[in-house]
């Protein structure tokens, strides 16, 4: 078995923002993502996935390192201060890296 190393990014944002951070993943050479509603707590408050206009987000994608860290800096500097959101990586490895 032959694996890949790859970072996954994952954002957690307001649902509103979904669209926006699609874009940013889409210049940033972003293949694909997986989005979905998410619910949750901490320094916002609570967060619930039943009303969109007021739910979370996480998408998640797998990028080539090279990749993952320029689109962490443009989400920071693009969107934190105006948004709750939180943006993270980690190491994973694929199987088939030409889908990324």
């Amino acid at each position: 078995m032959n694996l890949h190393p790859m970072k996954r990014v994952t954002i957690i944002c307001e649902s509103i923002l979904e669209e926006r951070v699609l874009e940013l993943l889409h210049e940033a050479g972003a293949h694909g993502h997986t989005a979905f509603a998410v619910r949750g707590g901490g320094n916002q408050g609570e967060r619930y996935a039943d009303i969109a206009e007021t739910a979370n987000v996480q998408i998640e994608v797998i990028l080539k390192p090279s990749v993952a860290e320029p689109l962490l800096q443009r989400l920071q500097s693009e969107l934190f201060a105006d948004y709750a959101m939180v943006a993270y990586e980690s190491d994973v490895r694929v199987l088939r890296p030409d889908k990324f």
